[in-house]
C-alpha cells in the first residue's frame, strides 16, 4: 500500500514543482523581493539600507560578497542569543560545520528555511519514483549514513550537525523503515559507529542506502568482510537505490558498482548547511536541477574573475552554459551575498541544471594554471575509460621545489584495481589534463612544468589520513586539490605512499 500511494504522491509533487521549473526568472525575482522585504528591519537590513533596495543592481551596490569570516560579527551575535540579526527573530537551530580561520562555523536554520531542506530531500526521491515508477524500495529498510542527531543547547538555541538536525524531521511513515537505531546513530566515533551499523544492518532487508561516496565505500567494505559474502548484492537481495551528496559521484561510481556487484540507480544531491541547492531529477542525465524555489536568491561570479577587485556579479538571468561560476547565496535563513566556496557549471537553461565543478578554495594554481575540481575529475574519468582501473580516492598537490628536475603536479592516488600499465595511465592522465586546462598545457609546452606524476597511496591510506586530522566519517571529505603541500606532506610523514621514488 505504501509503495502504491507513493506513486500518486510523486505525480502530484512533480506536477506542482513543474510550475516554478517552467517560470525560473519570475520565481527568482519574487524570492528576491520577499527576502529583502522580510529582512529590512533586521540589524543586517538596517546596516545595508534594505529599505532603499528596489532592484538587484541596488542590492549589489549595498551588499558585498562575503564568506563566513566576513559576516562573523553577525553570526557571533546570533550565537550569543540576540534577536533580529540576519533574519527576523532567532533561528530554530544552528548547524555546526568545520570552518577555516574561524574554527567551527554556526549556520542558522530558521522556521522558513528548514522545510526547504526536508522537502528537497523528499522531492529528489519523488522525482525518481515518478520517472521510473519504481516505489517498492519504500517497503524495505533504509539507512542514512549521517552525523549524530544529538543536539546541544546554548543561549536558548539548539545546535548540531545538519544531518543530525535533519534526522529529527524524518516523516513518521519512514521512521519504522529507518536504520540504524537511535543508540547507534548517536555514537560519535566513526569507526565504532560503522561497526555497529554493520552489525545492525547485515541481516536487514536494505533497499535504500544514503551517504557520501567515501563513507558508502567504507560501509560496503566492512559489510562484505563481516558477512563473508562476495558483494552487497549477495547481502541485500532487494537493494535498489543509493542517494549521495557532498562530492561528485563519478570518480567513485566504478568502485561502488564493483562492491555492490551490479549497477544500482543513484540519485545525486547537492545539500549544504546553507541550503539545499540542487538534486538529480532524472536518471537519464547526471546533472542536477537547480532549486530556484527554495527560499534562496542565487548570484554567480565567473571563476576567472573571483579574485579580481570588482568581479562580474550576475543573477540566474545572465548565466552561460559551460562556464564555471562561484555560487553566491541569499537565503531565508539570513545569509546575504554569501560565498559557500563551491563552483558550479551550467549544463542547461531549460530547465536550469548544473554540475558542481569544485571548490574556489580548493584549486591548484602554483604556476597560474588555476586547475579546478571538475577538470581533474574529468581527466581521470576519461583516462579510466581508456586504461581501466578503480580508484578509491585521490588528491592533487603542486610540487614547486622537487629534489631534481622541473616542478610538477603530484597526484596522490589510492587504487583499488591498478591499470595494467601505470606508466601509460600516467601519460594519458597528463594528456587529458592538458586538454581540460589550456594554461596547464601551455606550462607543459613551455617547459615550465614537467608532466604530472602519480604517487600510489597505500590501502586505506585516505582513511588513515582523515583519522589523523580528526575528520573521519560524517560529511567530511578530502579536498580534490590543494595549492600547497600540507596534505601531501602528511601522507609522506605517515608513510602512506608506497615509495618515495617517482614514476
Amino acid at each position: 500500500m505504501k509503495a502504491f500511494l507513493a506513486k500518486f504522491f510523486a505525480k502530484y509533487i512533480v506536477s506542482k514543482e513543474q510550475k516554478w521549473i517552467n517560470n525560473p526568472l519570475e520565481i527568482q525575482d519574487k524570492i528576491f523581493k520577499e527576502l529583502i522585504a522580510s529582512a529590512k528591519e533586521t540589524k543586517f537590513g538596517k546596516d545595508h539600507n534594505f529599505s532603499t533596495i528596489t532592484t538587484y543592481e541596488d542590492f549589489k551596490k549595498q551588499v558585498p560578497v562575503r564568506d563566513y569570516e566576513g559576516l562573523k560579527d553577525y553570526f557571533d551575535a546570533i550565537v550569543a542569543g540576540e534577536n533580529d540579526i540576519l533574519w527576523p527573530g532567532k533561528p530554530l537551530y544552528l548547524a555546526k560545520t568545520s570552518g577555516t580561520t574561524s574554527g567551527t562555523k554556526y549556520i542558522p536554520l530558521t522556521k522558513e528555511s528548514i522545510p526547504n531542506h526536508i522537502h528537497s530531500a523528499r522531492n529528489a526521491l519523488l522525482f525518481y519514483i515518478n520517472e521510473t515508477q519504481n516505489s517498492s524500495f519504500v517497503n524495505g529498510k533504509m539507512i542514512f549514513l549521517q552525523g549524530s542527531p544529538t543536539l546541544e543547547s546554548k543561549n536558548g538555541l539548539k545546535f548540531g550537525r545538519l544531518s543530525g538536525i535533519s534526522a529529527h524531521f524524518v516523516p513518521n511513515y519512514l521512521q519504522k523503515n529507518r536504520l540504524p537505531s537511535q543508540e547507534t546513530n548517536i555514537i560519535e566515533d566513526w569507526e565504532t559507529k560503522i561497526d555497529k551499523i554493520v552489525e545492525e544492518t547485515v541481516q536487514a532487508d536494505m533497499t535504500l542506502i544514503s551517504g557520501i561516496p567515501p563513507w558508502l565505500i567504507m560501509y560496503f567494505e566492512r559489510l562484505i568482510k563481516v558477512s563473508g559474502k562476495d558483494n552487497i548484492q549477495s547481502i541485500f537481495k532487494n537493494f535498489q537505490l543509493m542517494v549521495t551528496g557532498g562530492v561528485n559521484y563519478e570518480p567513485y561510481r566504478e568502485k561502488i558498482n564493483q562492491l555492490v556487484g551490479k549497477k544500482v540507480d543513484c540519485i545525486q544531491t547537492y545539500p549544504a548547511s546553507e541550503g539545499f541547492i540542487a538534486y538529480q531529477n532524472s536518471q537519464k542525465e547526471d546533472d542536477l536541477l537547480l532549486l530556484l524555489n527554495n527560499g534562496m536568491f542565487y548570484e554567480f561570479i565567473p571563476v576567472e574573475e573571483f579574485f579580481d577587485e570588482e568581479p562580474t556579479r550576475i543573477s540566474i538571468t545572465d548565466v552561460e552554459i559551460g562556464k564555471d561560476y562561484v555560487i553566491i547565496l541569499n537565503t531565508n535563513a539570513g545569509l546575504w551575498g554569501y560565498n559557500i566556496g563551491d563552483t558550479v557549471r551550467f549544463t542547461s537553461k531549460k530547465p536550469y541544471k548544473i554540475v558542481v565543478s569544485g571548490r574556489i578554495k580548493h584549486y591548484t594554481s602554483a604556476f597560474g594554471e588555476h586547475v579546478i575540481g571538475h577538470e581533474v575529475e574529468q581527466a581521470l574519468q576519461k583516462t579510466i575509460e581508456k586504461y581501466p582501473a578503480t580508484i578509491n580516492e585521490f588528491t592533487v598537490s603542486p610540487q614547486v621545489n622537487p629534489a631534481d628536475g622541473l616542478p610538477f603536479h603530484e597526484w596522490l592516488v589510492e587504487f583499488d584495481t591498478k591499470p595494467n600499465n601505470l606508466i601509460e595511465f600516467n601519460a594519458e592522465l597528463d594528456k587529458q589534463m592538458r586538454q581540460q586546462n589550456s594554461y596547464y598545457n601551455d606550462l607543459i609546452s613551455g617547459n615550465i612544468l614537467r608532466p604530472l606524476i602519480i604517487s600510489e597511496v597505500v590501502k586505506d591510506g585516505f582513511q588513515t589520513y582523515m583519522k589523523s586530522i580528526g575528520k573521519l566519517g560524517g560529511q567530511n571529505k578530502v579536498p580534490r586539490l590543494s595549492n600547497n603541500r600540507e596534505i601531501a606532506d602528511i601522507f609522506y610523514q605517515l608513510n602512506l605512499i608506497y615509495s618515495s621514488k617517482k614514476i
